[in-house]
């Protein structure tokens, strides 16, 4: 039977070599995380309202007194039961890390259509912590690209094209604060531009197995939500 095993320095020569490519990728996404800063701003016209636990609030109020402030866009319809597997998977590896934003004078926010009432009880299953605010009366999710009610205007498709895949697709947005009325739209990204924002993915990409998701009907399709994966 033929195995993997190669003795120590036949594998320390792959290894550096691979080093190699990993020290370029590395170089290369602090080159474009320094482009990303130097965007240019939107400034928010739009008085958005959102309900939250602590009664209607608007954009700036989402800040919490800091400078910077970071949406999650889940997908969780007015009409749905239960959100999105996928975007759950996404908030499992993301909830908890508001202390550490709020040290770096950032705040962290997930929006959805929902119901207020509907996104706190799917947030008490999920067991999650992060602040969650319904978008439902206002056109927040159709401005920033996520909700597409049928009818809507064509000319903001999901990820900068001409295209939708659903109603409700995912995202996030990056905003600043200048002052109390000053807010300006930094950044957004969709799709793939998701990907590295996810921990447990970027955990199995250093596997040998990788995410083992080339055979399936489409990618993500092993994903459940957390308290719905088969038992063993």
């Amino acid at each position: 039977m033929n195995t993997p095993f190669v003795d120590k320095k036949t594998w320390l020569a792959a290894r550096l070599d691979l080093l190699k490519k990993e020290k370029a990728l590395t170089q290369a996404r602090d080159e474009l995380s320094s482009e990303r800063r130097k965007l240019p701003f939107v400034q928010i016209t739009k008085d958005y309202c959102f309900d939250t636990v602590r009664g209607q609030e608007r954009l700036p109020s989402l800040f919490k007194e800091r400078s910077q402030l970071i949406v999650y866009h889940f997908m969780f319809g007015q009409s749905w039961e239960e959100g999105c597997p996928s975007c759950s998977f996404w908030m499992d590896n993301l909830d908890g890390i508001e202390a550490h934003l709020a040290a770096r004078d950032t705040a962290f926010a997930v929006i959805s259509t929902a119901s207020l009432e509907t996104l706190l009880a799917y947030k008490q299953r999920m067991g999650w912590q992060f602040d969650w605010v319904s978008s439902g009366r206002s056109d927040f999710n159709q401005d920033f690209g996520v909700t597409f009610p049928e009818g809507a205007d064509d000319s903001n498709r999901y990820n900068y094209t001409s295209q939708t895949f659903g109603e409700e697709m995912p995202g996030m947005s990056v905003f600043k604060r200048f002052d109390d009325n000053t807010i300006g739209h930094a950044y957004s990204t969709y799709a793939r531009g998701l990907d590295s924002l996810n921990g447990t993915y970027q955990l199995l990409d250093l596997t040998p197995n990788g995410r083992d998701e080339g055979e399936r009907p489409y990618p993500m399709a092993w994903v459940h939500r957390k308290d719905q994966y088969p038992e063993e």
